[in-house]
């Protein structure tokens, strides 16, 4: 949830609970006032007849006007009757329907006799007025719930904006690339912070990343001159006819040591290159032709080492660099052949979208959360372990997904375009 649309949600929750306590606290207040002001009508009515009581030592004449009325009842030697207001219904004659009222229930002494008196009054326009209060109280509610709506809507959105164009020029960010972090104009001052903040990082990270790839650059040129001296001066001394066999094997562990050397730079600078994107020459190739030619190129090591292999290839185009589609199917095939066993087995089947290769090997299931790391291998091969990662570095760059799984004796790697 983003972070304009997680505040407008709280703003407004904690806004309509404050306003709704607030419309119901308003509207109780008023109706207790207006309440208050019937009862103290009725208190002044009855205070005018007790006092015509005792000035003319009778009732007032029973009254029953549009908003009023008054009852007396004699009470019973014994009786009494206990003050008090109650919420009771009138009649109004003149409009011939019931409305809400509020009365005053009292007695007073006549002589010797005493008289239960009923004074009510019409609340309908006490009503009618905390409902138009009520109404008018929750039309405002729901006109400043529109108005923080609409307010936080544009006016976040406005604000937020430096923040969003910062965070898309980070997504598209790339080392490769020569573009710079344009500077968000922008009042807020935490924004500005966050501008200058990243436009520093991104000056020192692509500084470090220049003097890193001239190292690495360097470094490599600089490893392959002496490599190929020593392996130029090996096979001279290897052709020496003086040499005696316990001298050839040790010159022979040295050339492969060598060899290994120099394949595991080279291999090491072709995976920086991959997680750089600094192998651009893409184009469409026909993935189907490729993997004939590769399985017509790896056909003598089919035989040697007495391979069975059965493959299935539909057509499939792939938009890639030619030349690390060409090493990814090498890893592959390659892995598939070196992990195999005598008189083992390969499929290869390519449909649409998907490249599966399976291979006979050891009988039990690598690690799939380590098998395309770096330098992960069996205690038994010889290779550098850098031939997965490789793979997975193309297919993690062209967003492929690479993903391997154990199966009836088979070893599987899927490839899904």
């Amino acid at each position: 949830m983003r972070l304009a649309q997680k505040y407008n949600r709280v703003n407004l929750f904690t806004s309509l609970i404050i306003l709704v306590l607030s419309g119901a606290i308003y509207y109780f207040a008023i109706h207790y006032i207006l309440t208050n002001k019937l009862d103290n009508d009725l208190k002044i009515e009855e205070e005018e007849i007790l006092a015509s009581v005792r000035e003319y030592h009778k009732l007032p004449l029973p009254s029953d006007f549009k908003d009023q009325k008054v009852t007396y009842h004699e009470l019973k030697k014994g009786d009494t009757t206990d003050r008090g207001f109650s919420n009771t219904w009138y009649y109004n004659p003149e409009e011939k329907e019931t409305e809400p009222g509020r009365s005053l229930n009292t007695s007073v002494k006549l002589g010797e006799k005493d008289y239960a008196v009923t004074i009510t009054k019409s609340s309908l326009e006490a009503e009618d007025l905390v409902r138009l209060i009520f109404l008018i109280t929750l039309g405002i509610i729901v006109l400043l719930l529109i108005s923080l709506t609409v307010v936080n809507r544009f006016v976040l959105r406005s604000l937020w904006r430096p923040f969003y164009e910062m965070l898309k020029q980070l997504k598209a960010f790339n080392l490769a690339d020569k573009n710079e972090f344009s500077v968000q104009h922008t009042q807020i001052d935490e924004f500005q912070e966050l501008n200058q903040s990243v436009i520093s990082m991104s000056s020192r990270v692509r500084q470090d990343y220049k003097e890193l790839k001239s190292f690495t650059d360097n470094a490599s040129h600089e490893m392959m001159t002496p490599l190929a001296v020593i392996n130029s001066k090996l096979d001279t001394l290897i052709q020496t006819e003086s040499l005696t066999d316990k001298q050839g094997e040790l010159i022979e562990d040295v050339y492969l040591a060598v060899n290994k050397l120099s394949r595991l730079n080279q291999s090491l600078l072709l995976l920086a290159k991959i997680e750089n994107n600094l192998i651009k020459d893409e184009e469409d190739i026909a993935l189907d032709v490729l993997l004939a030619q590769k399985l017509r190129q790896f056909n003598e090591l089919f035989i040697a080492n007495e391979i069975e292999v059965e493959k299935y290839l539909e057509p499939q185009q792939l938009h890639m660099s030619k030349y690390l589609a060409d090493i990814l199917l090498n890893n592959l095939i390659n892995n598939a052949i070196r992990h195999n066993k005598q008189h083992g087995k390969i499929k290869i089947a390519l449909q649409a979208g998907l490249l599966t290769i399976s291979n006979t090997g050891s009988q039990k299931a690598l690690n799939s959360h380590s098998v395309f790391e770096r330098f992960y291998k069996d205690a038994s091969s010889e290779g550098t372990g850098l031939g997965l990662a490789i793979t997975s570095q193309i297919c993690n760059l062209y967003q492929y997904k690479l993903s391997y799984s154990y199966q009836a004796e088979h070893h599987i790697f899927s490839l899904k375009f």
